[in-house]
């Protein structure tokens, strides 16, 4: 009996693919295996579907006027001889189940790392923000926790632990999104960034609220479990903010921070599988957002001066009172930023009493700059380091050539980011250059060559 017709005496015997071979089969619309969906419905032609793919079908038929009493033979009818039924692309009736090796683990609370071992290993990754770490670290150890009690049933029913969603303030470049995935990758959990500026009110044109969940889901690849301990990243929070005298609906700014909220305090929602886009032919699934870590960061611009124009408001008169304008060169006035002040901005104060942590995060100066350079372990310099490896070529850096780049970098006001920019210009000549010549041992950055006044050192080999 060769392989085709082992497949049809097992379709015929009733067996569900996978018992046999390693194989199970795969809806022919939604594309989710037997294991996540149950038992498909046989089509004629090979082609399996989901109950919850066939149901939608129907339902959308129905909608639409065709009585399916006159097709017998329902739910085995070919739906590819349907009017205005559009088959999608042909693709493998069958796919490999996935092993699970070994026994699965069972965490304990025990196994939710400690604060002070969180911090330890973002040091490892983020240089400074020394007060951020801490405050994040400690924020995802409770969150974690009471994640952990709520999923096994041990919390004390006269105590409810509340969610512990995060606010992160700080100047652009300064770590915001890096700090975030450098914590999900140290956590293995899933991970969703959504952009807070492509978010409208239901109904108009841009993603709705819940396709944030759905980035999630995706990123869990679609495990609702997993997906239910992850965490949510909403960049640019700050252009939702309240606009300020205007006429006109604000589609993207205060209703939007409404909608929020239902998802931030903990709420169940549905969204769709595979898609980003709700429609009559895509599965739902039902997600739980209580023990999701909702994140939130935004450069707030114009928020230093709201919160210098309070200082001085309460500067007293005589001779210890503060001087108006000793706030004006604070580098780090973002530090005492509070409610009034983001209220002030435009964040309506129902969204912000969803995020009770609150991190703001330190401009960055010259000697950090230096740092970045430097000490991460995928810092800058260690990948350019790593890629002339290859072609055996040692690169160093003087110190006064690390001076002049965060110097640079500085005047550029685009935090970290314009590190990158720097070395790519400069040390573009140095990549096109170099495996010219397959003597070339060792090469130095000067500051002379990135003032453009002279060349690197060049040490050749032996």
């Amino acid at each position: 009996m060769d392989d085709k017709e082992k497949d049809i005496h097992r379709e015929n015997q009733g067996n569900t693919a996978g018992e046999d071979d390693g194989y199970e089969r795969i809806c022919y619309i939604c594309r989710r295996p037997e294991s996540k969906t149950g038992p498909m419905v046989q089509m004629p032609g090979g082609i399996h579907m989901c109950h919850d793919c066939m149901q939608k079908a129907f339902d959308s038929l129905n909608q639409s006027g065709m009585d399916l009493s006159r097709f017998p033979g329902m739910p085995y009818m070919n739906l590819g001889d349907m009017a205005g039924f559009v088959q999608p692309e042909p693709i493998p009736q069958r796919q490999k189940i996935k092993k699970k090796s070994g026994e699965e683990k069972t965490y304990t609370i025990r196994d939710i790392p400690a604060p002070h071992q969180i911090k330890r290993q973002l040091d490892a990754y983020v240089v400074g923000q020394e007060q951020a770490k801490k405050a994040i670290s400690v924020a995802v150890y409770n969150h974690y926790k009471r994640a952990f009690l709520s999923q096994n049933q041990l919390k004390d029913e006269d105590v409810v632990i509340e969610k512990s969603n995060i606010l992160m303030i700080g100047p652009t470049g300064s770590g915001k999104t890096y700090l975030v995935k450098t914590l999900a990758k140290l956590l293995d959990v899933p991970l969703a960034i959504a952009d807070a500026t492509s978010l409208t009110e239901a109904g108009y044109i841009g993603d709705d609220i819940e396709s944030v969940v759905s980035k999630l889901l995706a990123a869990a690849g679609n495990d609702v479990e997993r997906a239910q301990r992850g965490i949510i990243f909403i960049d640019e929070i700050d252009k939702i903010a309240k606009k300020q005298q205007t006429n006109t609906r604000d589609v993207s700014g205060e209703s939007v921070q409404q909608e929020l909220l239902k998802l931030l305090e903990g709420s169940i929602v549905e969204v769709p599988v595979g898609s980003g886009q709700k429609n009559a032919m895509t599965p739902m699934a039902t997600v739980n957002t209580d023990n999701i870590l909702f994140i939130c960061g935004g450069a707030f611009p114009d928020l230093e001066e709201i919160i210098r124009e309070r200082l001085k408001k309460t500067a007293s008169m005589g001779f210890g009172a503060a001087l108006k304008d000793a706030y004006d060169e604070d580098k780090n006035i973002l530090s005492q930023v509070t409610n009034s002040d983001l209220r002030r901005f435009g964040m309506i104060p129902e969204f912000l009493g969803r995020l009770p942590v609150m991190v703001t995060l330190q401009r960055l100066d010259k000697t950090l700059m230096k740092r970045i350079l430097l000490e991460p372990k995928n810092a800058i310099l260690k990948q350019y380091e790593k890629l002339l490896a290859y072609d055996e070529v040692k690169l160093e850096f003087d110190d006064q050539a690390l001076d002049w780049i965060a110097e640079e970098a500085l005047k550029k006001d685009t935090g970290a980011r314009a590190l990158r920019a720097i070395l790519e210009d400069f040390m573009l000549d140095i990549m096109y250059e170099v495996p010219k010549d397959p003597n070339i041992g060792t090469v130095i950055i000067t500051r002379p060559y990135l003032e453009k006044s002279g060349g690197p050192r060049i040490e050749m080999r032996g």
